[in-house]
């Protein structure tokens, strides 16, 4: 299919999956109801890095951590006593459980103890892949992180195509007037992201000739960014909702 057919199938796809009605089935959502931009940041950090699985599950997990926080993350990250901390014991969502939870309160606090915002966790980096590289590397520079932790903040480093980093990283930078990403983050640029993909994308990607590598790694996440770039220099993550919408309503 050539290049510019391509470019109207997907951006049609945009425009119908792009709208405040995808929010309500999405894990997007769980950003959504909140106004604070610290707020903001950190429940689509932990909406973003529990996406496995079922939708509905996921919405409900990040429904169960917020109330575990008083549905008010910045304020409870940030002003805890040890003895609220007994609060998130339990909490447990496919293999990450109430130490990895521990652990990525014990960073956020740190880290707003020392910064306005996460989005200067990203910075450090001429590339994206050095940018995630470095964000996990902070991440875990605490002296006492678990090293079962690690695998719930993907990177580069070990090959991974970093879908929830990148998902993550698709609702806090990319800004348009449709009103589902945040675009609250203003010092990445949108032509910097790079393709969320998992399976749903995959299988839209491969029979538009947007993605040949048969693994699906970080080099398969930079090769459909690179295709995706031919059809929108500027934001090529915007056909996450096109590849990933159509690829939902197939199965």
């Amino acid at each position: 299919m050539k290049i510019a057919q391509v470019r109207r199938q997907l951006d049609a796809q945009y425009e119908r999956y792009n709208r405040p009605e995808f929010i309500k089935n999405d894990p997007i959502q769980i950003p959504h109801r909140f106004a604070q931009r610290q707020d903001i940041e950190i429940s689509a950090l932990f909406a973003a890095l529990l996406a496995w699985g079922q939708r509905p599950t996921i919405i409900n997990k990040c429904n169960e951590l917020l109330r575990r926080m008083d549905d008010a993350p910045h304020q409870f990250i940030t002003q805890h006593q040890d003895e609220d901390l007994k609060r998130l014991l339990g909490f447990c969502h496919r293999t990450f459980c109430d130490t990895d939870l521990l652990y990525f309160v014990h960073f956020l606090r740190h880290w707003y103890g020392q910064h306005e915002s996460l989005e200067t966790a990203f910075l450090e980096g001429s590339t994206q892949r050095e940018r995630l590289m470095n964000f996990h590397n902070t991440f875990f520079s605490l002296p006492d992180a678990p090293g079962r932790t690690r695998k719930h903040v993907a990177t580069p480093a070990r090959k991974s195509a970093c879908k929830r980093v990148n998902m993550y990283l698709r609702w806090l930078v990319r800004r348009d007037a449709h009103g589902v990403d945040f675009g609250l983050w203003t010092r990445l640029s949108m032509a910097d992201l790079i393709m969320p993909i998992d399976l749903h994308v995959e299988r839209q990607a491969r029979p538009l000739g947007l993605l040949t590598r048969k693994p699906v790694d970080w080099q398969a996440a930079e090769e459909l960014t690179a295709n995706l770039r031919l059809l929108d220099a500027n934001d090529p993550v915007k056909y996450d909702f096109a590849l990933f919408g159509a690829g939902v309503d197939k199965h």
